[in-house]
């Protein structure tokens, strides 16, 4: 089933987010993905995750399409000006690929080749404008392409974000701008998630949402997170469980499979975002904890 379709027909919806190799050997890729057929919905490829220099999105997502999955095409602005991001999605569009999450970016001083020049010519909101201008069938300058592209726009969005409410202002305007869907940064609090999720209803937000998943292996990680990855919070409790646990990294994914659970149970989202970073090669083990 198409991505677009399930996640406006199933009850609950999986992607998986996978970066790509750094350089071109896509063994690694294909093998740790071909597992996931049938269990999951869609396969996200980062954009120069990280502001590093890796294989392009472009190029891995077609690994992905010959490995039996639909891909979502990260797209950011830090690394392109508007006229070369339109012209990824008319490329990508050219080989069927319809779904499209648009970000800014990281800048690159916090990348493995800091002493590039940032672009941002477009942020994730002109991102969107541009797929949602291409999908009625013209460019940014208003000129028309020789097909509407019919493109299905995703942003993102963090409820660890304090105050929560400038982060329902910045989903209203993505909605404006385009944004068909949303997925968001790692959940780990369900009491703070609940909070957004109201904010959200009270705010007039409908929108599709996809809940952000990180399963932390150990806490050498959590505190890696908590202290270098903007927007991601791992609870003192969360720390403290695995610290104490015999394996670690179990432990870690159980408490990821508690999340879900509690969140597909209580109808808390139309699914999930799991970020495996690190750990893709076990995902296997968490579908088979919350039983996909």
């Amino acid at each position: 089933m198409e991505f677009r379709k399930a996640l406006n027909s199933k009850d609950f919806v999986i992607t998986v987010e996978v970066a790509p190799p750094k350089g071109i050997d896509r063994t690694h890729l294909r093998k740790h993905i071909k597992p996931l057929i049938g269990r999951v919905d869609a396969i996200n490829i980062t954009d120069f995750q990280g502001a590093s220099v890796r294989m392009s999105a472009l190029s891995a997502a077609l690994t992905v399409i010959e490995e039996g999955f639909e891909p979502v095409l990260h797209i950011t602005g830090r690394d392109r000006n508007r006229i070369a991001i339109q012209g990824e999605i008319i490329s990508a569009a050219s080989l069927g690929i319809k779904n499209f999450l648009a970000l800014t970016g990281d800048h690159p001083s916090l990348g493995d080749n800091p002493a590039a020049k940032p672009v941002f010519d477009l942020d994730s909101v002109g991102i969107l404008r541009a797929i949602r201008e291409l999908s009625e069938g013209r460019d940014m300058g208003n000129n028309q392409i020789d097909t509407p592209l019919n493109l299905f726009a995703g942003a993102v969005t963090n409820p660890s974000f304090t105050p929560q409410e400038l982060q329902i202002i910045t989903m209203k305007k993505k909605i404006k701008a385009g944004a068909q869907f949303f997925q968001t940064q790692a959940v780990f609090e369900l009491q703070r998630w609940k909070s957004f999720i109201k904010l959200m209803s009270d705010s007039g937000i409908k929108t599709k949402i996809l809940a952000g998943i990180i399963p932390v292996r150990s806490v050498r990680m959590a505190t890696f997170m908590n202290e270098h990855i903007p927007g991601i919070i791992v609870p003192e409790h969360i720390i403290k469980r695995i610290a104490n646990a015999s394996n670690p990294l179990e432990e870690g994914f159980k408490i990821a499979a508690e999340i879900i659970i509690a969140i597909r149970r209580e109808h808390l989202a139309d699914g999930i975002h799991i970020m495996p970073i690190a750990s893709l090669n076990k995902l296997p083990m968490l579908l088979d904890m919350i039983g996909v």
